[in-house]
């Protein structure tokens, strides 16, 4: 009987034991966030990563009931952030905003100290921006199928621009060139602005940028769109083709934007934070203001982003080693 009776107690202090561990385990998972939340930058303030994460970090903020603060940390084309998120403690108060330049940086750069794959939580895919196809008005092309047969009749002569070797727009020139199969020359500035400023004045002949910076100038009048890059049309340009309909088949192209942390961020706290970005991206206030930025809103789980990081990471490895661009 007294055996008995001290299993019986056992029994009961060890279900008192587990009930309080559970609602401990509980309270902690509740608790998430208790303090601001950290979201790094890899660029400066006010170009369009650091939009869109001003805009979902308001909302997580909001659904969550701790500020979102945004921490630019620009350098080494966004990689600085990188590893500095990489490293950060996987507890779910530093996040990166992430975009296609990491995707590009895998192969670009020869010693990263992390691996965008392998080091990082995927959360959610936030946002993609189309890149449109331009040209400075006197290049004597009015289709994507035009400009190749101009490119292919003056081999060598004509020369694309880009925001910088590298980035995803010099990335897509690189794609269309290497599809394409023409010799053309690649003229690298130092930003968008100043190479959509050459091209109007002619000292380069077309360019790949994204939709927000150029669509003004070909309202304008100063430059001509041949094609998006996006394998659906932009509802910026719903009369614009799409590369894929101008013959290049898969040529889907364009920035994206999403938000991942260190490596070991859990689960609970992945499901939270991606929980509370999609439920932000389907209010039509923030879908009104991504449209202002040209942008699309997504709607992916952290298993369906982490997919599409290796694919886009996949995907541009070969492109990068046939534009020969590499960064030590």
């Amino acid at each position: 009987m007294i055996r008995s009776q001290a299993s019986m107690v056992r029994r009961l202090v060890a279900g008192a034991f587990a009930a309080a561990t559970m609602v401990a385990t509980t309270a902690a998972v509740a608790a998430y966030p208790e303090k601001p939340i950290r979201m790094i930058v890899g660029f400066s303030a006010g170009g369009t990563t650091d939009v869109v994460a001003r805009i979902v970090g308001k909302e997580i903020g909001d659904a969550l009931g701790q500020p979102v603060v945004i921490e630019n940390r620009p350098g080494a084309g966004s990689n600085i952030a990188a590893e500095m998120v990489a490293r950060a403690e996987p507890d779910g108060y530093t996040l990166l905003m992430v975009a296609v330049t990491s995707a590009i940086n895998h192969t670009l750069y020869k010693n990263l100290k992390f691996d965008l794959v392998e080091d990082f939580q995927p959360v959610a895919l936030a946002a993609r921006v189309p890149n449109v196809l331009v040209v400075h008005p006197d290049v004597k092309a009015n289709s994507v199928a035009e400009l190749v047969d101009l490119l292919k009749k003056n081999p060598g002569k004509i020369n694309f621009a880009s925001s910088g070797s590298g980035t995803s727009i010099h990335m897509a020139g690189e794609l269309f060139k290497l599809r394409a199969g023409v010799d053309v020359a690649h003229i690298p500035y130092k930003g968008s602005a100043n190479a959509i400023s050459d091209l109007i004045g002619g000292q380069v002949q077309y360019m790949f940028d994204n939709m927000p910076s150029a669509w003004p100038h070909v309202e304008s009048g100063k430059l001509r769109a041949l094609a998006v890059t996006t394998a659906e049309r932009s509802a910026t340009a719903p009369n614009l083709p799409t590369m894929q309909e101008e013959g290049f088949e898969g040529f889907d192209v364009s920035s994206w934007f999403g938000v991942i942390g260190p490596k070991g961020l859990p689960a609970d706290v992945v499901q939270t934070l991606n929980k509370a970005i999609r439920e932000a991206l389907a209010k039509p206030e923030v879908r009104e203001r991504f449209a202002g930025l040209g942008a699309v809103p997504a709607d992916t789980t952290p298993e369906q982003f982490a997919d599409f990081i290796k694919t886009e990471v996949e995907s541009w490895g070969p492109v990068v080693e046939a534009s020969g661009a590499r960064v030590d």
